[in-house]
């Protein structure tokens, strides 16, 4: 790079100074994962709570890993949880220009120095420092480098990378959420900028993105702890405020081990196509490390940006545990009217649905049994489309030689009914089974199976009643042929 002062970083004017502003930044690399959802829900929950600002930020700047495909993922998972940003999306691959001028500036001020080593001889320095049993730590041997000689080097093409004059202090950050963190000068080093092939690391886009952004509060994952002493030597560097940091707890899985995916599913959208309601999903990330007080678990998003505060986010991991994220779905399922639901389970009813009022009651009678709109997906569906098989564990159980001739009798009884209720069918088959001398038990289980293909679910009589007789009497016809067909004579 060539040696010239580069203008002040400055990202416009604000509409209010005093405001904090935060940031959310997902490299594209992957799906969304559940760790950086929590990370953008608690920016959002602390934007909307202090009436700040909440920005997504994609650092792209891999290019080697990043893509637009994944981009445009995380995007399409931010906006079905429901974090809602104010600002951006702003894309490090368009910001080449402010990185080069940052580093171009440090240049000239002697904060930051060219440094000419090969890959060969930063090697042999590891080895060495390896060998003599201590962590290996770049020997600032480049500080040395005159500046007219640097700048004749780097005129004349040789290839170098550019590193940050760390001071020799211990840095000290007084986190939000583990208090008081303290870094000696020990164990940190002149870290690399900008790579010998121009191309700005991490470290060093964050913070010019963060200064540029005049981002006053970082808020993520305690990964990122270490990376802090070289952030804040950085904002110092560039002449910044140091904003506010706030490094949350680990989210791990019910083996107390970091999540992956060989505990289930670990993206966002792996969630939402399992039949999880975002509202759900939200409320259940919220709680992860995040204690509103009380013994409360279903809070409003109103409550929620009421109520959240850096104060009351715990240092300690926390588990993500599926079958409590099932629960508390099952009450968000509860609670939703029946319109809506029906409309969020419709793309999960695979073979069709019923009309619009069968569905409906469908939904009352079988929303205090399902936990996802998978699951009501397919409730929806039993009423449109007779049951294509039956549970085989269902008909060994449940199916015997005199099975087809009870359920015959029963349809004749179930036929003759004047009206068509859950009382008149149960009556109807209450006195079938009298009559052939078993427990009703004996037919309501094959019954189930012949009218569902399972033998769970709602209420029989319900179901029955809801199924209407001429569709009910035609799939217990057809149980009873398919039964014939199977029972020894």
């Amino acid at each position: 790079m060539e040696r010239e002062v580069a203008p002040k970083l400055a990202f416009g004017a604000l509409k209010d100074p005093t405001t904090p502003r935060v940031r959310f930044a997902p490299s594209p690399t992957g799906s969304l994962h559940v760790g950086g959802a929590r990370t953008a829900l608690y920016n959002l929950l602390f934007a909307r709570h202090t009436g700040g600002t909440f920005l997504l930020r994609i650092e792209d700047t891999d290019v080697e890993r990043s893509r637009e495909e994944l981009t445009a993922q995380i995007l399409s998972a931010m906006e079905w949880l429901g974090l809602e940003f104010d600002e951006g999306p702003f894309y490090q691959s368009r910001r080449y220009d402010l990185y080069r001028a940052a580093a171009e500036r440090l240049l000239a001020e002697g904060k930051a120095y060219r440094a000419f080593e090969t890959p060969v001889e930063l090697e042999t320095e590891r080895k060495k420092a390896e060998a003599a049993g201590r962590a290996y730590r770049y020997s600032g041997a480049a500080r040395a480098i005159p500046p007219e000689e640097s700048d004749r080097r780097a005129r004349a093409g040789e290839r170098h990378v550019v590193r940050l004059r760390m001071p020799s202090e211990t840095i000290v950050v007084e986190d939000l959420i583990r208090g008081r963190v303290e870094f000696p000068a020990e164990a940190l080093d002149d870290f690399v900028l900008v790579r010998s092939d121009g191309h700005p690391l991490y470290h060093f886009s964050v913070c010019v993105d963060d200064t540029e952004m005049r981002i006053t509060h970082v808020i993520r994952g305690d990964d990122h702890l270490a990376n802090t002493p070289k952030h804040v030597a950085l904002f110092r560097a560039l002449g910044a405020p140091i904003p506010r940091f706030a490094h949350l707890g680990m989210i791990l899985g019910t083996d107390r081990k970091k999540l992956s995916k060989r505990h289930g599913a670990a993206a966002v959208e792996e969630w939402r196509d399992a039949g999880i309601l975002p509202e759900a999903l939200f409320n259940f990330l919220a709680l992860l490390g995040w204690a509103p007080g009380g013994d409360r678990e279903i809070l409003t998003r109103a409550e929620m940006e009421r109520e959240f505060s850096l104060e009351k986010v715990g240092a300690s991991p926390s588990v993500f545990d599926p079958e409590k994220l099932l629960w508390m779905n099952a009450q968000y399922v509860a609670k939703m009217p029946a319109d809506e639901l029906l409309a969020r389970s419709t793309p999960h009813a695979a073979k069709g649905l019923p009309p619009r009022e069968v569905a409906l009651a469908a939904i009352e009678l079988h929303r205090p049994r399902v936990r996802t709109t998978i699951e009501m997906g397919r409730a929806l569906s039993s009423y449109a489309e007779d049951p294509a098989d039956y549970d085989p564990d269902g008909w060994k159980k449940h199916v015997r030689p005199e099975t087809p001739r009870q359920l015959e009798t029963l349809a004749r009884s179930l036929e003759a009914l004047p009206d068509w209720t859950a009382a008149s069918t149960e009556e109807a088959l209450r006195k079938t089974a009298e009559g052939e001398g078993v427990s009703a038990g004996k037919l309501i289980h094959p019954t189930r199976l012949a009218l569902t293909g399972t033998t769970v679910g709602a209420p029989l009589f319900d179901v029955v009643a809801l199924l209407g007789k001429e569709t009910a009497l035609r799939r217990l016809r057809r149980f009873v042929e398919a039964a014939k067909a199977q029972t020894p004579a």
